[in-house]
């Protein structure tokens, strides 16, 4: 009899054990249930599938420029033209850590994208409910941040002013053209996405802090006003450049740019003859003088040098210094900004050269002042190669000195 119910209490035992490891594998009592939470921030939504307006071949910008030829042409000197091409992009878009989101101001329409993002996966960004896109278009995709980025929404040309001359419907918006509109969407993305992922472009918020909000904004200094036919031909009529001009720091050598310098510089002359019992001197005062936002802004690897080298009569290297103005963050294990020196609006900053010469005779003092992408450290990390410009100069200027 005990035999028998030791076996049933056995066989009950397994079938019991079974049964529970049957439901924990189908049907997992203590797995976390999954819910898609929809997308809300600005930067984690692409710009919906466009329809191509009447009267036009598709939506690239190589085909706008068939007409509006000037505008095309000051387009492909911008940064915009390159978002997507970018190497540093790229290269930071190969990493693991890079989420989905990042592409969104860069390749902004969902045209230019080979998914269609709906949610998160209990909102994490890692875990995309992703759909095929059948409009994707790859080549549209090359262009980055093209016409159709900002100027076709619905089936429409968002324009500035009412036309019956172009083979293409027409929509007036200006509040759509507006810098609050368009350009803050991406050049205000601040937020830290996880704890090693930080987006922290905060030109938007530099701007309204400033003197110069409700007063000029990105459109007025970026996109000048200039009188010119839109269509070769047409009557002459306000227009805006297109080249959206920045720090001029080119995507690849020889590629096309416009600088647009917010700095002035104010070099205080240095006496020609010193004595021997004297030391050299030298100062240079940078002002933020013309941009609305600070200086550096945007991308926080971004930095300003300013350089000094003294160099003997027969060219020998005898000292040298070097100022910055720039952000510096730590980004492992944590994000976190370390200092911050970026000049606000109307700020001046001082940069002082001394030396006390060892001998009497002539000298030359090397002052360069050079714009910064990111530094070699970081350049070596993203595997970029000298194709790939991380600096241009801004201000340079020799200066001879006798010692006797």
């Amino acid at each position: 009899m005990k035999t028998k119910t030791t076996y049933y209490l056995i066989t009950a035992a397994v079938i019991f054990a079974g049964a529970i490891a049957y439901a924990l594998f189908n049907n997992n009592p203590f797995a976390e249930k999954e819910v898609i939470v929809p997308l809300t921030e600005s930067w984690e939504k692409a710009i919906p599938n466009q329809e191509v307006p009447a009267g036009l071949v598709d939506l690239k910008a190589e085909n706008c420029g068939t007409c509006h030829q000037e505008h095309y042409e000051e387009w492909q000197y911008s940064t915009h033209s390159h978002a997507w091409t970018d190497k540093q992009f790229q290269a930071e878009l190969s990493k693991d850590s890079s989420p989905f989101l990042c592409i969104n101001c860069h390749i902004p329409l969902q045209n230019q994208q080979e998914f269609i993002v709906t949610g998160l996966v209990n909102g994490d960004i890692y875990r995309p409910v992703k759909e095929v896109n059948p409009k994707f278009d790859k080549k549209l995709q090359m262009e980055g941040i093209n016409c159709s980025s900002c100027h076709v929404r619905d089936g429409h040309i968002i324009g500035a002013f009412e036309t019956d001359l172009a083979p293409h419907p027409v929509k007036v918006d200006p509040l759509h053209l507006s810098s609050e509109k368009l350009c803050i969407s991406c050049h205000n993305a601040n937020a830290v996405v996880t704890p090693t992922l930080a987006c922290t472009f905060e030109t938007g918020d530099e701007w309204k802090a400033s003197k110069y909000y409700e007063k000029q904004d990105c459109v007025s200094c970026h996109m000048p006003e200039v009188e010119r036919s839109l269509v070769a031909g047409y009557p002459k009529r306000k227009s805006h450049r297109h080249w959206f001009a920045g720090s001029g720091i080119p995507k690849e050598k020889g590629a096309k740019t416009k600088v647009m310098n917010g700095l002035e510089f104010y070099p205080e002359l240095p006496q020609k003859i010193v004595k021997f019992t004297d030391s050299l001197h030298y100062a240079i005062s940078l002002k933020n003088e013309y941009a609305g936002h600070r200086m550096p802004s945007g991308d926080p690897e971004r930095f300003v040098l300013i350089n000094f080298k003294l160099r003997d009569s027969k060219n020998k290297l005898i000292a040298e210094d070097t100022g910055r103005i720039g952000e510096k963050w730590q980004w492992y294990p944590t994000a976190k900004k370390l200092s911050d020196n970026n000049l606000y609006p109307e700020e001046t900053r001082k940069f002082k050269f001394a030396h006390l010469p060892k001998e009497k005779g002539k000298y030359k003092l090397e002052v360069e002042v050079t714009k910064h992408r990111m530094d070699d450290a970081t350049a070596a990390y993203n595997k970029l190669d000298d194709s790939y410009p991380l600096f241009i100069s801004i201000f340079k200027k020799d200066y001879e000195f006798e010692v006797k």
